[in-house]
């Protein structure tokens, strides 16, 4: 069974920045689409990022576009969610996930079969 561990995450002020990397022991999951969501606790999961497995596009949640940036290194089957101008707004559990390939948009968490246990960022004013 295939693993997906995160890591990078902690605490920043505002503005500073973070680093998140998700790993994966699954060869399989080089070939899918990566995502990245994030949870406050009490609250729904939302999508922050993906990439297809070709790498050749990139998506974003309007509240992160142009500050996150999502990359996957397919040598080291990883994907990273670099993140810069962290606002208070920011502060959740960050979890990676991997897509089944299906037809289902890369925003969908529904189309998301894999998930890593999550890493906590936490942004202080």
């Amino acid at each position: 069974q295939g693993r997906l561990v995160e890591s990078g995450g902690g605490s920043v002020q505002t503005g500073g920045s973070l680093r998140l990397s998700c790993a994966a022991s699954e060869g399989s999951f080089t070939m899918l689409p990566r995502g990245w969501f994030r949870q406050v606790p009490g609250q729904a999961r939302e999508f922050v990022a993906a990439i297809p497995w070709s790498g050749s596009a990139r998506y974003y949640s309007d509240s992160v576009k142009g500050r996150f940036t999502i990359t996957r290194d397919y040598a080291a089957n990883t994907v990273d969610l670099q993140m810069n101008s962290l606002m208070p707004e920011d502060t959740a559990i960050y979890y990676c996930a991997v897509h089944t390939g299906s037809a289902t948009d890369l925003r969908d968490q529904t189309g998301y079969y894999y998930w890593g246990q999550g890493t906590q960022v936490t942004v202080s004013s």
